[in-house]
């Protein structure tokens, strides 16, 4: 088994510059998860303009914010590496960052064009988890975001192709496919959403729906990975975080209902 090799990571050459599939992945997300939010944002009445000025404030900060977030965290190396810390294409960024990057972004930028934020959420949702869910194959090209130590046996047994089973030999031994099972799971969780936009959830609900789904996913995926990202020598930042944004997503869902926040439904203009 030890002359199987991983798949490139570099897509391919511009002169020295080098382009990584990583970034190839991540901006196939983006685009068609901008796509999506745009066709959606038509049928609500909000012009396909908006978006595409969101975004151009929006992708870099959530970049920015991802990568902050993953350096701050892993500070042990790059303090000593500091030549790294802009080295993006190699991977290392959080989707929590991001997440956090991407919110703030939209807030001030839906107070600025007086727009509601939750509408905009609400739209953005399942693209935001479809775009988790292929960003994910960045990782796969990396090799990075796995599990513990399997037996190839245990990976034929999932039933899972060849060029899934190779890239996961990594230094002489076979890996859990983390990144896999959570790009499934996201996947599912896109399904999920366009189903509930059928339901005419409240304004809020749906972005709120996200944030629960991919949370539960985050905290049992993030216990089988070896690379997360610790807050103690024993405690996942990824998972503490994930049981946050649960807690805090209920609390408003019930708090914005009581208090008469979310009277407005999905389908609803305005």
């Amino acid at each position: 088994m030890d002359n199987i090799k991983p798949l490139n990571p570099i897509a391919l050459h511009l002169g020295s510059f080098e382009v990584h599939w990583y970034g190839i992945i991540i901006g196939c997300g983006i685009a068609i998860g901008l796509y999506l939010a745009i066709r959606e944002g038509e049928k609500l009445g909000i012009d396909k303009d908006l978006f595409a000025d969101l975004m151009i404030w929006a992708i870099p900060i959530s970049i920015i914010c991802a990568r902050i977030y993953y350096v701050l965290f892993e500070w042990s190396y790059y303090s000593v590496h500091p030549s790294e810390i802009i080295k993006i294409w190699n991977g290392g960024i959080a989707i929590h960052g991001g997440l956090i990057g991407a919110v703030l972004t939209a807030i001030i930028f839906s107070k600025a064009k007086n727009v509601s934020f939750w509408k905009l959420a609400d739209i953005c949702a399942p693209s935001l988890i479809l775009g988790q869910a292929i960003g994910r194959w960045g990782n796969f090209m990396n090799q990075e975001a796995h599990g513990k130590e399997v037996s190839r046996t245990f990976l034929e047994n999932l039933h899972l192709p060849d060029f899934i089973i190779n890239q996961m030999y990594i230094n002489g031994h076979y890996y859990h496919p983390t990144f896999l099972y959570e790009s499934v799971w996201d996947l599912v969780g896109f399904i999920l959403l366009i189903c509930l936009r059928k339901v005419n959830l409240r304004r809020g609900e749906l972005f709120l729906s996200y944030l629960i789904w991919y949370s539960i996913g985050r905290f049992f995926i993030e216990g089988m990975r070896t690379d997360s990202l610790m807050l103690t020598s024993d405690l996942r930042m990824a998972q503490m975080i994930s049981i946050a944004l649960v807690v805090v997503s209920i609390i408003l869902w019930i708090f914005r209902r009581k208090a008469g926040y979310s009277a407005i439904h999905y389908h609803e203009m305005g």
